[in-house]
């Protein structure tokens, strides 16, 4: 069994920055790739930015240079640093995780419950 839950969300004005953080836990045996996805109501879910177990990273063009993915391999912890923030970030953000565990033979994608994000004056 493998949880993942993010926290950090909130209500923040334009030009404000948040940090959100994703944590796993349960019995993983290792983490890959990690990403940030988020979805606006009446939109699709889309990727905001990934990282690999390796720290290779990649965003979304609209975030660039404004959001900061990183992680910390010995918390199974993931962060993402969202600075400038506008009202077009406003969006429920999830994180997700490839995890191996020890109870299944192939690593699989876990997702997190979602954290609130909205950007408003």
């Amino acid at each position: 069994q493998v949880q993942l839950v993010e926290s950090g969300g909130g209500l923040v004005q334009p030009g404000g920055s948040l940090r959100l953080s994703c944590k796993a836990s349960g019995s993983i045996v290792s983490i890959y790739r990690m990403d940030w996805y988020r979805q606006a109501p009446g939109k699709q879910r889309e990727l905001v930015a990934g990282i690999t177990s390796g720290g290779v990273t990649n965003y979304k063009d609209s975030v660039k240079g404004r959001f900061t993915i990183s992680r910390d391999n010995a918390k199974n912890t993931v962060y993402l640093q969202m600075n400038s923030l506008n009202p077009e970030d406003t969006a429920v953000y999830y994180c997700k995780a490839v995890i191996a565990t020890m109870e299944r033979t192939y690593a699989y994608d876990y997702w997190g419950q979602g954290t609130q994000v909205t950007v408003s004056s």
